[in-house]
């Protein structure tokens, strides 16, 4: 891939919209399952970060993958050091998908239909 279609596709644009539009989507999911009220919507934005990490760590070994490289090799120097590597792939896209998290989380509170803010 080269040019404008692999800055599009596995380069960087597509990678941060679909980080950017999860970030958005999961507090707004996992809103559905937490309480209303100022204490649940803090512990709602910790569990969507802690889920984000996680589908973010995911979601770049899947891009290893789909850009052709073989398993073995990324499982060469032990299964703890690719983890570690994915997870602190994972933590820096964070720079990416905190502050749509936060915004998303803070427009929770509009919705709300028995709590107070």
């Amino acid at each position: 891939m080269t040019g404008l279609s692999g800055i599009m596709t596995g380069g960087l644009v597509l990678p941060a919209l679909v980080l950017g539009g999860t970030g958005w989507v999961v507090p707004r999911l996992l809103a559905r399952v937490f309480p209303e009220g100022v204490g649940p919507l803090i512990w709602l934005t910790a569990a969507s970060a802690a889920v984000m990490t996680g589908l973010s760590t995911g979601f770049f070994a899947l891009l290893y993958l789909w850009q052709g490289v073989p398993i073995a090799v990324l499982a060469e120097a032990g299964a703890g050091a690719g983890l570690s590597h994915f997870l602190r792939l994972g933590l820096m896209s964070g720079l990416l998908w905190v502050p749509v998290l936060v915004l998303s989380a803070a427009g929770l509170p509009k919705h709300w239909k028995e709590a107070v803010w």
